[in-house]
């Protein structure tokens, strides 16, 4: 067996959708789900004496990603036709860009195993969508709806150099579109889709080998599972002596299996050339500096405000900052008084995991931030209710009747008990219940008190203070062992 050590080599191609209500070159809207071919017209079907007209939304939310992503802008560019024929591309050709991208030089950082690493964003270039193929038993039909859709695609350096990075580049790219709101990222929806190129070579050699190309992948645990296939196939391939052959593979998520699609194309077979129906753009200076005025916070700067600002751990940073609406909802939390340690805590993690177990999103799951803070200070401030039933009941409750919590611990009778003779009957009818606990207290074993406290908490069922409860039960214990 070769014990030869590879260097996997690794650059993605990650076409995104843009969250324009009409398609790039007509007026077709772009909704997800609706019946095949009805939104449809002769710009998107390709029919003879149809014109594209440029969508204005979609070339400024392509500039917008480009300064996301640092890229230099170019004061000219223009569209090319991309020849090839699909059954779901109606025209034969795909309007797109080639030597003249309207951005270059990029470069977007990721963290792997605590390590950061910048990579490198060749361009950032539009075109148009094809549309999809629907198999049937027997027969296949295309559906083209998403023909014409607006698609941008970011290009990077193959700077890559393993599967983990990869996944972390896609999902910092993920992050930064939808901060900025011009892709909703729902790779279910395919709305954010990734090709991967790899190839492996000797460690320590310079030079390039044959690559492969991944097509089409949907999620971010695919695209680093395929790639580690990938790099095994190849590995597999150069240890018995053979030689990888250039490519396009699909990835099948249910086996874990690739399989060849297509040899790879080269830029000669597309036969690429000015697109003829559409004059070259000049990019002013002016629409530039309005958008980069449209910018919003990134992740990365996001996160780093958290720690500094609120002195909050890299742990929790990250989480709050993983979604622009998380992060949004915790700022609008904490402006109503929330201490950001104690909203961090309730929002990334005990209503967070409610949200998830439900497949709700914090900002359409119908609570508004002051309806959090409420219950928030239901447990923390006023002492209330306790932890566990704001996250158990009171907060579900919430969310299927939109009442306050007070209303619902109210009805849910789960208000702490906060009367000290009643939790003081409490504790004497526990310690009579117990007399064997109480026994082996009084007999020296300290560590009895926890069980002792704990049949306490059971009997006040989730309504009593634990803060008041600990310490008379403890005063009482110790009476109990004092001389007679």
């Amino acid at each position: 067996m070769s014990t030869l050590v590879y260097e996997p080599v690794i650059g993605l191609e990650v076409h995104a959708q843009l969250r324009t209500e009409s398609k790039m070159f007509c007026n077709c809207g772009t909704k997800f789900g609706e019946p095949p071919n009805t939104q449809v017209c002769p710009v998107c079907l390709g029919l003879p004496g149809s014109l594209p007209v440029p969508n204005q939304l979609a070339f400024e939310y392509s500039l917008k990603t480009a300064l996301a992503l640092h890229c230099e802008i170019a004061g000219f560019t223009k569209f090319d036709r991309k020849n090839y024929y699909y059954p779901d591309l109606p025209k034969n050709y795909q309007i797109s860009q080639y030597d003249l991208p309207f951005s270059k030089k990029g470069y977007l950082d990721i963290t792997v195993d605590g390590a950061v690493k910048r990579i490198g964003v060749t361009r950032v270039h539009m075109e148009e969508d094809a549309g999809k193929l629907v198999h049937f038993e027997g027969s296949s039909g295309a559906d083209l709806n998403r023909a014409g859709t607006p698609l941008m695609e970011i290009v990077s350096e193959p700077d890559l150099r393993s599967a983990a990075e990869a996944r972390a580049y896609m999902e910092g790219l993920a992050h930064i579109l939808e901060f900025i709101g011009v892709c909703d990222c729902n790779m279910q929806e395919g709305s954010l889709r990734c090709d991967a190129n790899v190839s492996i070579r000797p460690a320590g050699q310079t030079a390039l080998n044959t690559r492969r190309e991944i097509k089409n992948m949907n999620s971010f645990r695919f695209v680093e599972q395929a790639i580690n296939a990938e790099i095994a196939a190849q590995k597999a391939i150069y240890d018995s002596g053979g030689q990888v052959m250039q490519e396009t593979r699909l990835f099948d998520g249910d086996s874990g299996e690739l399989r060849t699609m297509r040899s790879k194309e080269e830029a000669q077979d597309y036969r690429y050339f000015p697109e003829p129906d559409l004059p070259p753009i000049t990019i002013a200076e002016e629409m530039l500096s309005r958008i980069r005025g449209q910018l919003e916070e990134l992740p990365a700067a996001r996160k780093q405000r958290y720690i500094a600002q609120y002195k909050l751990s890299d742990y929790d940073a990250k989480r709050l900052t993983d979604s622009k609406a998380l992060g949004d909802f915790f700022e609008a939390v904490i402006a109503r008084g929330v201490a950001p340690k104690t909203a961090a805590n309730w929002i990334a993690s005990d209503l967070q995991g409610v949200l998830n177990e439900r497949n709700l999103a914090i900002d359409t799951c119908g609570l508004a931030p002051q309806s959090i803070v409420e219950l928030i200070e239901l447990v923390e401030k006023k002492k209330q209710l306790s932890r566990n039933a704001a996250k158990e009941v009171v907060f579900p409750r919430m969310l299927e009747t939109r009442k306050s919590a007070l209303e619902i611990a109210q009805a849910e009778n789960l208000l702490i008990v906060a009367d000290a003779g009643a939790t003081e009957q409490v504790i004497d009818a526990v310690l009579a219940k117990f007399p064997k606990l109480v026994a082996d207290y009084v007999g020296g074993k300290d560590a009895v008190i926890n069980a002792i406290f704990g049949k306490c908490m059971v009997e006040f069922k989730g309504k009593g203070d634990p803060a008041a409860i600990r310490p008379l039960l403890e005063k009482k214990l110790k009476a109990l062992r004092e001389p007679k």
